[in-house]
């Protein structure tokens, strides 16, 4: 389970905007400097490529996820905790707003 406070980080003041608006974040680091973003993603399907790896922690709400290497959307809710391999893409789809914090895992 999250937090509902977070202390001693650093937060980016540019806003991460993807898809016109629909899904936005920011990015913070904490003090051993691991990054991690906070967001929210609107209605909507989307297709995300991964850098580092990711792993995927959801605040509010629910959604359906399609992981590498898979076939078939599954259901994710709050507070389920999801991997996204280091190099790959996935897609998420939601009809609700969904809250998540998305840790950066370097490989």
């Amino acid at each position: 389970m999250i937090s509902k406070e977070l202390l001693d980080i650093k937060v980016m003041t540019k806003a991460n905007i993807y898809w016109d608006g629909k899904v936005i974040s920011r990015t913070y680091y904490r003090k051993d400097g691991s990054k991690f973003t906070l967001g929210v993603i609107t209605a909507g399907t989307y297709t995300f490529d991964v850098g580092d790896k990711e792993v995927v922690s959801l605040i509010a709400g629910e959604a359906e996820i399609i992981l590498p290497e898979e076939k078939e959307w599954h259901s994710v809710k709050t507070p389920d905790i999801f991997e996204i391999p280091a190099h790959s893409q996935y897609q998420i789809r939601t009809p609700e707003v969904v809250e998540y914090l998305c840790d950066y895992i370097p490989d």
